[in-house]
Parts: C-alpha cells; structure tokens; sequence
C-alpha cells in the first residue's frame, strides 16, 4: 500500500469509528453505539471516547448550537475489541445553552463520563492569547515515525497506522528524553487526509487529537521517556473548550504546558492554533504517572 493510500485509509478508519449507529432502544436517554480503533496495546485509546461521546452528544442538538466546552471522566479502561455503547441524557435546553451528559459503556460497565454545554452563534467580546513566535514550519520538522524509525514493532506501527500526522517542535520523547527538562512542548498536528466538510466532525476529530502527547510536558519536565521501563501513565480526566471553528485536515499547532505534579499526578494544559494563529482550543489534563525508582 502507497503512503498516500495508507494515509487515507487511516482517516477513513477514524471517521468509521465516528460514524454512530442510533438504537431503537429507549429509556430516558438517546442510546448509540460505535466501533474501536484496533490497539496493539489492547486498550481504547481515550481520544477515541472523547471524540465518539462529544458526536453522541451533538446527535441530539440542532445543527446551529455547537459544542463549546467538555468535561470528562476516564473511569475504567477500554478494550479496543469490542464497539462502545453511549447513552446521552439530554440534562437541559435553553434559550442560548443546552446541556448534555454523555456515558461511554462496556460490558454493561461505564468506562468514560462527560458532560458538555452547546451553544448558539452570539456577538460577544473577543480576544485571544498569541501563538508563540518563532516556532519552525511542519514541513521543516520531520515526521515522528521517521525519528522513531528503530522503535519496536509495536511503537512504530501506533505511529504509522494512526490518522494523524504529529511532528515535535522539540525531539520526541518516545525512546529517550534527552535535551532541556522543560515543562511544556509544541506539536505540529493534522489528519493525513482530507476530511468532509461537517464542523461536528472536525470538532469530534480535535477532541480525538487533543488526547495525544498532551501528557509529555509532565514527563519532559522530569526527563521520563515513554519507553522508560515499567512506566505506567493512565488519564483521569479531560477537559476542553472550542472557541472558534478549525480544520483538522490543516496543519494545528498544539502548544503545551505542565503547571503542576505531585502525588503520582501531574496536570497538563494546552493551547491548539491555526497555523495562521487564530487560537481554536483549550485543553487540561490530569493523568496517573508512576515512574519506576531507579536503582
């Protein structure tokens, strides 16, 4: 299989995973159901139940009241082997604002829980924090499946086989994390091929990327790789804001800062930019980390 053709397989892929089938099943809640991403690890990857909950969630809104904020719960982990069942409660609908709960479900178990707030288009006032200068061009930076290019099977195809195209500002932290401990990072983020038009989708594909490498500003700041030995990184909660519309399938910057660690958990923050600058997200993340003791 070509690159290109490969590229555009991985997205077709993802916008299966997002293709939700409504249920005739009723009870107070609007009931859908989807497909999993294959994992070499085994586990659902979260960005998948971020993007897929936020769509199930939209299902129910008028097509002119937007998502414009999230915030969710990784209660158990998923297995990317069986499809996801998602209930929505429809919790409140406003003049301006509606509010939905949405539970991801496996095994009759929920592994993930949100609640997001949807709004109507309105003037209002306007301002937006910078994207940071000087940061090189994408096309300047190399792809981070040829940097890791020597990683084990299993590494280099979650990098190969995924529907986005990721390049570090700085060097990856996949095998090693030489260079400064600094507690923030910027990535260069698009889909590998076009996407449709439909804003929800891209809205639900940001959700999907904003999951990915967010967690490094925490593991950087201590000069942990991902391939460190007995590392164990789980996310807890996720938490996200759009402010203005954005195409996936263009190059994003992902800027992106750790505040705070302690207690075997560290909190991570980002900022996701056009790449002419207009700011479009927000995202907070807190996640489990346990870096083995050395010795």
């Amino acid at each position: 299989m070509s690159a290109e053709a490969q590229a555009r397989a991985s997205v077709d892929q993802l916008l299966d995973v997002l293709d939700l089938d409504a249920s005739r099943a009723r009870t107070t809640e609007d009931i859908f159901t989807g497909r999993s991403h294959s994992m070499p690890t085994g586990r659902i990857y979260g960005g998948q139940v971020l993007g897929q909950s936020l769509l199930a969630a939209e299902r129910t809104m008028p097509p002119d009241r937007a998502a414009h904020s999230m915030h969710g719960y990784f209660l158990r982990p998923g297995d990317s082997a069986q499809g996801v069942t998602i209930s929505v409660d429809r919790i409140h609908d406003g003049r301006s604002f509606s509010t939905r709960r949405a539970q991801a479900y496996q095994n009759g178990v929920p592994i993930f829980s949100m609640i997001a707030s949807f709004q109507d288009e309105a003037p209002g006032l306007e301002h937006a924090a910078p994207m940071p200068t000087g940061i090189p061009e994408p096309e300047d930076l190399l792809p981070d499946e040829e940097i890791v290019s020597g990683a084990g099977a299993t590494a280099l195809r979650m990098l190969t086989e995924r529907p986005v195209d990721t390049r570090h500002v700085q060097s990856p932290i996949y095998l090693t994390a030489d260079g400064e401990r600094a507690a923030h990072q910027a990535v260069w983020m698009r889909m590998r091929a076009p996407m449709p038009d439909d804003q929800r989708l891209h809205r639900a594909a940001l959700a999907y990327l904003s999951d990915m490498t967010i967690q490094e500003s925490i593991l950087r700041a201590h000069g942990v790789a991902w391939a460190t030995p007995g590392l164990k990184v789980a996310s807890l909660d996720h938490a996200m804001w759009w402010h203005r519309p954005v195409r996936v399938d263009d190059w994003m910057l992902f800027v992106q800062k750790s505040p705070n660690a302690r207690g075997g958990r560290g909190l991570a923050t980002g900022r996701i930019y056009s790449r002419d600058g207009v700011l479009a997200a927000s995202v907070t993340q807190e996640i489990m980390i346990r870096v083995p003791e050395a010795g």
